[in-house]
């Protein structure tokens, strides 16, 4: 089929170019000239583990192509809708004004029959806002919502290999044809058995937000088991592990920390609570206001920690964070619970040093202020902390003896509870790590 992906960030190129893979003649379309001159160029412009090779083979197949030109999206007969929805400036909800005005730019090069597939993180009621614009406009298109599950860092195969797809369609004959029309799209992940919910626009809508607002609240809860865990001396992985064996709680997403961060559980909790004021119903979200004031005071919890260990004038003092991206294997630095601890230990007066393998000249850029570096060994040399921030594989796998005498104190702040206290504590290391003793 043929295929347009309407805006090129990070959702948008890694669908685009999985799509050519699967077969489809696919453009991409975004307004930033130099991102759509770099990706035609098979030049990736975010840090993901296959996305290179995956970009290149599909450009070489002549399958995929990109253009900073909306008229390029005419002669397509599905349109996935992939802008961005960040939060509002002016409060908690979303910006939908990507969404809205993509979606009229589109109009002129919609055809009858086309499909315009939302797969941006929106509130619910706008898909039906989106069809009403394009039936005012007498396109013949339909609308459909098809939420995306990908997660950074396994994007491409999430992509390829989804654990679900979930159709919003409308109801009656229109919605039959979009849906023949997206089980063509995703004939390959189907015919290998991927579970397909078709539904409505609402509950199509509601599914992500929904779904980040479980997460978030599963990893605000175990961050909160851990303050408790700290004040009566116990171990808040061992009750992790303990109530995870239950297999209606299970284990994944039960790891305290400094908390998560990203481009979509934050900005998309905050924007859900919104939504349910403005729809009457804010009280069923009132607990997620509490879930995003728990996840923001671990930034706080972390800092001070480190704050403490540098005495009652930090001014001068050095401390390594490691990691600016807000998860390992990415580049994105988005409410990153790790660049917000740098930033708090820079604002106190300290002499911070943040390493990352992937995220250095993102930061160089946006945060001028800080200093960045990917040279692991160079930034350890006289630190009087180290804070483990983003749980990269090589700042985990770091051997503690061997990095002692690099370091003026051997003190290290686990904020991810990924280390093994007794292998520290035995190398000489102070280790503290988040409600575990």
């Amino acid at each position: 089929m043929r295929l347009s992906v309407i805006g090129c960030g990070y959702l948008g190129a890694v669908h685009a170019a999985c799509m050519a893979t699967l077969g489809h003649d696919v453009v991409g379309i975004d307004v930033d000239v130099e991102k759509i001159a770099a990706l035609n160029a098979g030049i990736p412009p975010f840090f993901e583990p296959g996305f290179p090779e995956i970009l290149r083979e599909a450009l070489d197949s002549g399958r995929l192509s990109f253009s900073s030109t909306m008229a390029s999206a005419a002669g397509a007969e599905v349109h996935f809708l992939a802008v961005g929805t960040p939060q509002s400036v002016e409060g908690d909800g979303a910006d939908l004004s990507y969404v809205f005005g993509a979606t009229r730019e589109l109009l002129p090069h919609l055809s009858a029959g086309n499909v315009l597939v939302g797969k941006s993180t929106v509130p619910v009621g706008t898909a039906e806002a989106l069809q009403e614009i394009l039936d005012e406009a007498e396109t013949g298109a339909t609308v459909a919502w098809n939420p995306e599950f990908l997660r950074e860092g396994f994007a491409v195969g999430d992509t390829l290999h989804p654990d679900r797809i979930v159709y919003g369609l409308a109801a009656g004959e229109r919605g039959q044809r979009a849906k023949a029309q997206l089980d063509a799209v995703y004939a390959s992940p189907l015919a290998d058995g991927t579970p397909l919910i078709p539904t409505d626009f609402a509950t199509a809508e509601l599914v992500k937000v929904a779904a980040n607002a479980f997460l978030a609240t599963k990893i605000s809860f175990i961050n909160a088991m851990s303050e408790i865990a700290d004040v009566v001396g116990a171990d808040v992985t061992d009750l992790a592990d303990a109530i995870g064996h239950d297999n209606r709680i299970g284990r994944r997403f039960l790891n305290a920390g400094v908390g998560f961060g990203g481009g979509c559980l934050p900005k998309d909790i905050r924007a859900f609570a919104t939504r349910a004021d403005e729809l009457g119903v804010g009280s069923s979200l009132n607990f997620l206001r509490e879930v995003d004031s728990i996840n923001l005071r671990q930034r706080e919890r972390v800092a001070a920690l480190a704050l403490a260990q540098l005495g009652t004038d930090p001014t001068g003092k050095r401390a390594v964070v490691l990691g600016l991206a807000f998860k390992p294997n990415s580049d994105d630095m988005r409410d990153s619970p790790a660049l917000d601890v740098a930033l708090r230990l820079h604002d106190a007066g300290v002499n911070v040093v943040s390493v990352d393998p992937a995220a250095v000249p993102r930061a160089q850029q946006l945060h001028p202020q800080l200093t960045t570096t990917t040279d692991i060994n160079a930034a350890l040399t006289d630190a009087e902390v180290v804070v483990l921030a983003t749980e990269w594989p090589e700042f985990v796998q770091l051997d503690p003896t061997a990095i002692h005498a690099r370091v003026k104190t051997p003190t290290i702040i686990d904020a991810r509870n990924a280390l093994a206290p007794s292998d520290w504590r035995e190398a000489g290391w102070t280790y503290i790590g988040l409600g575990r003793p």
